[in-house]
């Protein structure tokens, strides 16, 4: 039997609901899952007027399939307190609620993952959520897990070792056992969940040209390369550190597995470049699995009915992947 997925739909404000909605159009999801939305029924069926979808609302115990969509209601929402393409409290304190209660029940076994749609930072805070986005509250969530975010796609996968601070911020917090963790953690996952016995691990450096020698930063030296030293120590196929403007073609070409990025923007502007629409967000290091689409809210366009349910499908499909790994084993 395929495995039940949990889904997450969002900010009802942004494009969340419609993607939902979408990807329940598509019959391939039927084989690949059970999806069950955990959300707001009133919500979802504005998004199926938008959309043009037409499908049948179901309660998350009566079973899914073509033409229906199951929805675990986590809230009770008026659509006219929560209008496009802005945050609202009720929508943000029912988006932290559909995390939450999809979180609980993939521990407690009644889901097999959880997928999410896009929220909005400013939206967990309102919600008096004290942490800057998904993998931080999921890491909370799962006990205090040590995360790492992976972005991926079919030709390219960028793991990164700082995320949500700034980038002066993200300097201040590099260190060599940061990045080590961050190799080992990605180890594991590509191991476990990949199909991948020992991934190719390429870490990027931080400092145009890797630092040429000292002649632009020495992080390369004393942060870097310590810690590749240490993961190569303990067996792991990792290498560099590699210049940022040649290692991703190469990591794209197919040389490498996957890419360790010191920084945010450093890995996802080439991740994001080659896979704007069917990107996945994967948290590595949870005791649960967890994607996401690899886009926001997209306020701009929320209610236009012309949101693209790729990423979407694309987390679906994977997360069902993982799940069907684990469940052989």
């Amino acid at each position: 039997m395929p495995p039940k997925i949990a889904i997450t739909m969002g900010d009802p404000a942004g494009i969340g609901p419609e993607v939902a909605v979408l990807a329940h159009a598509r019959e391939e999801l039927f084989s690949w899952c059970r999806p069950v939305v955990y959300g707001d029924p009133a919500i979802l069926l504005r998004a199926m007027r938008v959309t043009g979808a037409s499908l049948a609302i179901v309660g998350e115990g009566e079973g899914t399939g073509p033409g229906r969509i199951a929805v675990a209601a986590r809230s009770s929402l008026d659509p006219g307190q929560v209008p496009f393409g802005r945050p609202s409290l009720p929508g943000s304190v029912a988006m932290a609620g559909y995390i939450r209660s999809a979180a609980q029940d993939v521990l407690s076994g009644k889901a097999s993952a959880i997928v999410t749609c896009p929220i909005t930072k400013a939206g967990l805070k309102a919600a008096a959520v004290p942490f800057p986005g998904h993998t931080e509250f999921l890491a909370h969530l799962c006990g205090g897990a040590d995360v790492v975010m992976m972005l991926a796609g079919d030709r390219l996968r960028v793991a990164l070792v700082t995320i949500h601070v700034g980038l002066r911020r993200a300097l201040e917090l590099l260190s060599p056992a940061l990045i080590e963790k961050t190799v080992r953690i990605t180890d594991a996952f590509f191991r476990r969940y990949m199909g991948t016995p020992s991934p190719r691990i390429a870490v990027a450096a931080l400092n145009p040209h890797a630092g040429e020698g000292g002649m632009f930063g020495d992080e390369e030296a004393t942060l870097i390369a310590p810690a590749i030293a240490a993961c190569r120590a303990a067996g792991i196929a990792a290498s560099g550190p590699y210049p940022p403007d040649t290692i991703f073609y190469r990591a794209y070409r197919g040389e490498f597995d996957v890419v360790v990025a010191m920084t945010h923007d450093h890995g996802l502007i080439p991740l994001k470049l080659v896979h704007f629409d069917d990107g996945v967000n994967v948290t590595m290091g949870l005791p649960i699995i967890r994607t996401s689409v690899d886009h926001g809210t997209a306020y701009d366009i929320a209610g236009k009915g012309t949101a693209n349910p790729a990423s979407l499908l694309a987390a679906l499909r994977m997360a069902a992947g993982m799940a069907a790994s684990t469940e052989a084993e």
